[in-house]
């Protein structure tokens, strides 16, 4: 009976130790934890206000120009804008056909027209840069408009591994060339592809 109260005592012993043990262990862990939490939003705080200096200063000296700021952080201008009186947008599902630049901050190209053109785009269903994903569903068919996107809109710390820098924030031109329903859009391509050809004309034999 003795010998059984001692192996009870024991246990018990064992598992307080182990518990204590395991909740020490948490405590570094946890707080370990939190603090690179409040670093990582501290350092975004600074980027992201620094980014936005960076483009203030831009608006600035574009002083003719009236810029509009977005809800989603991200400001833009008209180039061309539409005197039309409808209200038609891309939506989910439309195929938007349009064309773009990017420059950095300070008007260097780094993506010229014609080298990104044509753009064929399946709204809010492929991947593209997050603040044209948006942007351009701000525009009517015609219009031209200059963005200016915090790199949290463009291609983040990772930049685009080609040309774009990690955390670079962009000034994006995008004209929208049209609109249309996605299954207008298919309609057309499908009858382009079976459009037959024209058949070569037969060269004439050589006279003897």
């Amino acid at each position: 009976m003795k010998l059984f109260k001692l192996i009870l005592s024991v246990a018990a012993g064992t598992m307080l130790v182990t518990g204590c043990t395991q909740q020490q262990a948490r405590k570094p862990l946890s707080h370990s934890s939190g603090t690179f939490m409040k670093e990582s939003v501290e350092r975004n705080k600074k980027l992201i206000a620094g980014e936005e200096a960076k483009i203030e200063f831009v608006i600035k000296k574009d002083a003719k120009s009236n810029y509009i700021a977005t809800a989603k952080g991200y400001w833009y201008k008209y180039d061309v804008k539409s005197t039309a009186t409808d209200s038609i947008t891309p939506k989910k599902g439309d195929v938007a056909y349009f064309d773009y630049e990017v420059k950095d901050l300070d008007g260097n190209v780094i993506y010229t027209e014609l080298e990104l053109r044509p753009q064929v785009y399946l709204v809010d269903k492929q991947n593209i840069m997050m603040g044209m994903r948006d942007g351009i569903k701000l525009m009517k068919k015609g219009e031209k408009i200059t963005f200016l996107f915090p790199s949290h809109m463009g291609y983040g710390y990772h930049g685009d591994d080609r040309r774009i820098g990690h955390n670079q924030p962009l000034m994006v031109t995008i004209a929208l060339k049209d609109i249309k329903p996605e299954k207008e859009a298919r309609t057309e391509n499908e009858s382009k592809t079976q459009q037959p050809t024209e058949a070569p004309k037969p060269t004439e034999e050589p006279k003897q």
